[in-house]
């Protein structure tokens, strides 16, 4: 077993397992305090490392891609203070920091974990019900439902329709945005059927953030929700299966001019190449849907 025990937070790891608590240090961020005690399984690695500096040094773990729904909602825009999987070490813990690094990757390469992508969740993400305050309003979920509340802040526009109850099922995508710069930050579902450019300030389906202390804890409810949802690299496997399927006889209903299909094309076949070579898609899944977009092309 390795353990490091830091004001930031306490890792240990067991073989097995690694345990990630917080520490009640005041730089802790709130995302983090809230989120508790992670369990991260060692399969869900894919790698860990230690980065020394002059009072401080970093160690990080690398997660395989779609194993962790909070970072698959938070689309690696955490912060440093409410990274999880960040641990700030002490100069005199160096060594220690070291250590734990061997242990681990030592239990990588006896175990044989591969690095690549994963199509299902490997962390439950957040337990619910949840509710948070923040920005515009406040977003709740018990499971099944997303319910979103207006305060005296929110725009007429979309505080007029009162508050905003979606069903989990009628949830396609959720997205988790901080404030950077001048630009505002959201929390926004996208719903079937219902697709909207409109700015999150007047989106009924999206919370607007202002760069608050509390805003990270909307990235709560995003990874709440997103553990619920189908998981991202089966939805992309079933959507290229639909497409390999097409036959090229059967024609596709007008969309616009030709050339605007021709670039629907491209684009869906650069999806392609990048889903095969993630290893979402099989070397004989990827020929096949490529050669049906060629036909259509």
């Amino acid at each position: 077993m390795a353990e490091i025990l830091q004001k930031d937070g306490t890792w240990v790891f067991d073989g097995d397992a690694l345990r990630l608590t917080p520490g009640r240090d005041k730089n802790v961020g709130l995302l983090r305090r809230e989120l508790g005690e992670l369990v991260v399984p060692l399969g869900a690695l894919a790698g860990v490392s230690f980065e020394q500096g002059k009072k401080t040094g970093r160690l990080r773990l690398r997660l395989r891609d779609g194993a962790d729904p909070l970072l698959h909602a938070t689309g690696g825009r955490l912060t440093e203070p409410h990274d999880p999987y960040q641990l700030t070490v002490e100069s005199d813990r160096y060594g220690v920091a070291e250590y734990f690094v061997d242990e681990v990757r030592s239990a990588l390469l006896l175990d044989q974990i591969p690095t690549d992508p994963v199509d299902g969740y490997l962390l439950p993400g957040p337990s619910v019900p949840l509710a948070v305050s923040a920005g515009d309003g406040t977003a709740a979920f018990d499971g099944e439902h997303i319910r979103l509340e207006w305060n005296w802040k929110t725009e007429d526009a979309k505080a007029s329709a009162g508050p905003r109850t979606l069903a989990l099922t009628d949830v396609v995508a959720v997205e988790w945005q901080p404030a950077a710069g001048l630009e505002n930050g959201h929390l926004r579902f996208t719903v079937r059927h219902a697709p909207t450019k409109a700015p999150p300030k007047y989106d009924p389906n999206a919370v607007e953030l202002w760069g608050f202390k509390k805003d990270p804890l909307m990235a709560l409810v995003a990874a709440a929700v997103q553990a619920r949802l189908p998981h991202p690299a089966r939805v992309a496997a079933i959507d290229v299966r639909k497409t390999r399927d097409v036959r090229p006889e059967t024609p596709s209903p007008p969309v616009g001019s030709a050339e605007d299909g021709h670039d629907a094309l491209l684009r869906r076949l650069r999806e392609l190449g990048e889903l095969h070579r993630t290893g979402v898609l099989t070397d004989e899944e990827f020929t096949m849907a490529k050669q049906a977009i060629l036909k259509r092309m």
